[in-house]
Order: structure tokens, then sequence, then C-alpha cells
């Protein structure tokens, strides 16, 4: 359910899934004095929040304002043409004033007189360049169109091809944006089988995202999952229950504890090393022993790679621009090949970002797909939303 507005936690614990304005594809453990963002979606446990903004002073209603403010603006080359047009098109008309007055003056006829001066009008207008270019931008957004890229306006053809730094968000573009099982590690004597069986029958009865990844992978596997018994969800730690006898538990390494369940050396070597790497790391364990671990990450999309190469063939400079913490951002880019990262960034700063570079000197082209890229979609000279993305990232884009 999404939390209806911006506030404070009073009572409970839940994760929450905040991806669409942070970009942080984990949930996050929330609990009593913790602060919750208005359309973040609560993954689970029961919560009550006292608001604490509420209309136009929420997070969300100031991200719609970033983007509108920067959908205004005007771009330096919409100014000069304005400013020339300030000056050109009186002098034409004043022109056009002095030619009928002339060929009265000279006794010429009246219609003869208006004839010259509307021919003053028509020479000044550079009629061909007035057809020519909008006819190759129409061909040019129809043929786009062809290929699945939708483009807002013939207008903005003109910017691409000055674009030099492409940034590209990291959750739903460079990624897949969903939690995904990538490594199972089992204590000796453990079936890969069976740990995925037990914890992924368990984890099937959660409604956590993470549990619901685990659950999905479990299927895939071995097929059918058992229905446990006794489920309990242990808020902010895990899930515990019966399967087919086995009194199972998954989750955090303290929740294991608190069944005086240890990981192995081997085991607690393998979530240091999945940890390190940015990603989720569950622990399981039944009949009073840990069994293993499970790793949980957001995958790179198959794509993403070839299309990084793309890019940088193109003579353009890629740049991973996330909410995300530091490791999982560049754990990413060195998936893909992008060097230049900056993460932990909040959705109004990403705004800040586009414009640093800007000021650089830099034309920044911004690829994104969530709630949190709207804005900088919206800053960027050329802004590029993934067809999956929310209304409101589409809304801001230009591509």
């Amino acid at each position: 359910e999404k939390i209806a507005t911006d506030g404070v936690v009073v009572l409970g614990t839940s994760a929450v899934d905040a991806s669409m304005l942070t970009g942080e594809s984990v949930p996050v453990e929330v609990g009593p004095g913790d602060t919750v963002i208005g359309a973040t979606v609560n993954a689970g446990g029961r919560l009550v929040v006292r608001a604490s903004r509420v209309g136009s002073d929420t997070q969300l209603a100031q991200m719609a304002q970033l983007v509108e403010n920067a959908q205004t603006g005007k771009a330096q080359v919409q100014w000069l043409a304005d400013r020339i047009s300030g000056v050109f098109v009186p002098i034409v008309l004043a022109i056009a004033v002095i030619t009928l007055g002339a060929w009265l003056g000279a006794g010429f006829p009246v219609a003869a007189a208006f004839t010259a001066a509307v021919a003053v009008l028509v020479i000044a207008c550079p009629c061909a360049l007035g057809l020519a270019t909008p006819t190759a931008l129409l061909v040019g957004t129809g043929r786009g169109a062809q290929m699945g890229v939708l483009i807002k306006g013939p207008e903005v053809l003109e910017s691409t091809r000055k674009v030099d730094t492409v940034v590209l968000d990291k959750t739903g573009t460079v990624t897949t944006g969903k939690m995904t099982l990538v490594d199972v590690v089992t204590s000796p004597g453990t079936e890969r089988a069976d740990l995925l069986r037990l914890a992924g029958a368990l984890e099937n009865a959660s409604e956590h995202p993470i549990a619901q990844a685990i659950a999905s992978a479990a299927t895939e596997e071995v097929g059918t999952l058992p229905t446990p018994e006794d489920f309990a969800n242990a808020e902010g730690k895990g899930v515990q229950g019966v399967v087919d006898g086995h009194a199972v538990v998954v989750g955090r390494e303290s929740l294991l504890a608190d069944w005086s369940q240890h990981l192995s050396p081997g085991l607690a070597q393998a979530k240091e090393r999945a940890e390190a790497q940015g990603k989720t790391v569950v622990a399981v364990g039944w009949d009073g022993q840990a069994r293993g671990v499970l790793v949980v990450a957001d995958t790179v999309k198959p794509t993403s790679a070839q299309a990084i190469s793309q890019i940088r063939e193109l003579g353009l400079t890629p740049v991973l621009l996330t909410g995300d913490n530091e490791a999982v951002a560049r754990q990413i880019a060195g998936e893909v090949g992008i060097d230049t990262v900056i993460a932990e960034v909040m959705p109004k700063d990403k705004v800040d970002v586009i414009a640093r570079l800007q000021s650089e000197g830099k034309t920044v082209a911004m690829v994104g797909d969530g709630v949190n890229d709207a804005p900088a979609l919206a800053q960027a000279d050329l802004g590029l939303a993934m067809g999956t993305g929310t209304d409101v990232a589409i809304e801001a884009s230009d591509i």
C-alpha cells in the first residue's frame, strides 16, 4: 500500500520500497521515529504514521515543481532567436512601409505600391528554410516512431547532435529494477535444492520484494513449494515457520542468532564478499543450524553493456547517476563499462548535478525512468525516458 503523505512513523515496523523516489533498489527498514515519504510503498508491516507535510509541501510535490520550473525555462538558442526576431521584424516592417510610401510618392497606383510593399515582406521571409526545416524534422520524428522512439516535438532533434555527455540513472535504466536471486551458498552437507525449497516456502508467504525474488527463483528451480505452518513475520528481521516438519528461519543473521544459529566461517565469508559488492544477503537455517545464505541483487540488463559500448563509439561520455549507495553503484558501473559514478544523490540534487555539468560547458542527455529522475530529465538539454518508466518521468522527457 502506498504511504499517503510525508510523515514520521509512530508505531510499527516495516520495509518501505522507496525506489521510485530515491533509486535505492533494496527496501528500507523503518520503525518508530523514522521519516517516510509520501508515494513510497509499504511492503508488508503495519505502520502508524504522523503526517508532517501535506499537499504542495510534500517531497513528491516539490519534485513536480522542479519539473515544472525546468520545463518552463527557455534554452539559450531560444533566447537568441527571440532577441533577433525582436529587432528583425520591426526593421522589415519599416522597410515595407518606406517602400509603400516611395512608390506612392513616385506616382505609382496604390495597388502597385501595395504589391511592392508585400513583395518586401515576402522576400525578407526565408520561406524555403521555413518549409525545408520542419519537413526534415517531421520525417525524422516519423522514422523514430517506426523504431519505437517517440519524440515529443521536432525541435528535440536539434539538440541531439550537440550532446557530448550521457547521464544514466541506475535502477530500471541500466539494471532491471527488480530484485533477483544471483547466488546460493550452502553449508557442507546441505543440498542446494533443499535450501531453496525450505527457504522459498517461507518467503512465498511474505510480501517483501526480496522474499518474492527468492520464492520466484525457488519455484523456477525446484517446482511447487510446500505450504508452511506456524508462519510468523519477525518485523525488520525476517520470517520463521515450520516446513515439512523442519523449524525454518530465513532473514538477517541476527534473526538466526536469536535462535542460537550462527553462520560457519565459509558462510560468513560468502556473506561479507557479497555485501562488499553491494548485494543483499539472506541467511537460512533450520533444526538448530545455519544451512546457507541466499544472495539477492538488482541485476544488470542484458543489453546495458552493449549500449554503453555504443555510446562510447559515438564519442559520448557515459555517467552513472543514482540515489543508491556507492558500493552498488560502483559494482554496476564496472559491469557495464562506466568510469564516472555519482552515487547517493537525492532527487533534488540530481538537478544540481545536471546543472553543474552544463555549467562546465557540457551538453547533457539524461536517461531515466523513475519519479526521482523527472526533475533531472527536465533540466537536461535532452531528456530520454524509458518506455517502462513512470508517467512523471515520461512527461518530463523529450524522447
